[in-house]
């Protein structure tokens, strides 16, 4: 694999995750990648870093601290991403194969730059504002919500286009194909997500006068699958802000 295919795939896993946004370069562009890579940093730094170790035991004050933490190195990383994604897509790196890609920044000022990465990271802001906003109100993770989302939402363009170009019924076999492949596969994660490593625990018996009492025996859930997606993102996004 050359090259400019490498960087077609990393662009499309990371498109995947701001539902499409990414490659037609909008406001919300970054989508909500820079907050989750933010807050596996922090998460990781924790463990290291004694203050935050500290901060992380003081409860919800301290979570509070760690959150405001967090929100800073989100749009650093924000502007940080933001400024590679311009420079991708005004060299012509980002649209390959395209022979209007270099009207995508067709001014080479650094005002305009400046201003398109202010407003991606403006952009990435207001994303995290409505996860959080999503999780204050006690709906479930705000993150994560939008993170099924922004996948969702590239997915009936994506079967419309598989029937489309598919040959056998009009398409209609190829489209009812993938349904069903995917609907497999979404059953083998959820098993495997809610697999569990039970490790037996046996009570010893106590004599209490003439009662005996304990002797029951129980288990240690241990889930097989601990890391869950967070490698996965926190992977694809290292490799989006090496390039």
């Amino acid at each position: 694999m050359d090259q400019a295919s490498g960087n077609q795939g990393l662009f499309g896993l990371v498109n995947m995750f701001s539902g499409g946004a990414l490659l037609q370069i909008t406001v919300f562009a970054l989508g909500i990648m820079p907050y989750i890579t933010a807050s596996i940093i922090l998460q990781l730094l924790t463990v290291v870093i004694p203050r935050l170790e500290a901060l992380k035991k003081e409860g919800q004050a301290g979570t509070a601290k760690i959150t405001q933490y967090t929100r800073y190195l989100t749009i650093a990383l924000a502007i940080l991403q933001g400024t590679g994604l311009v420079a991708t897509a005004r060299s012509g790196a980002l649209f390959s194969g395209c022979t209007v890609a270099n009207q995508v920044v067709p001014d080479q000022a650094i005002f305009t730059t400046v201003v398109m990465v202010i407003t991606m990271t403006a952009g990435t802001a207001v994303v995290m504002w409505l996860g959080e906003l999503i999780t204050d109100r006690g709906i479930g993770n705000g993150m994560s919500i939008l993170m099924f989302i922004s996948i969702a939402a590239t997915f009936p363009s994506a079967l419309w286009a598989i029937k489309q170009q598919g040959d056998l019924a009009g398409g209609w076999i190829e489209f009812g194909t993938v349904v069903a492949v995917g609907l497999v596969m979404i059953g083998l994660v959820v098993f495997v997500e809610q697999a569990q490593r039970r490790i037996p625990v046996q009570y010893a018996k106590r004599m209490i006068g003439r009662r005996s009492y304990g002797g029951t025996s129980t288990y240690i859930p241990l889930k097989v699958n601990q890391a869950g997606i967070i490698p996965v993102i926190f992977a694809s996004s290292l490799l989006y802000i090496r390039r």
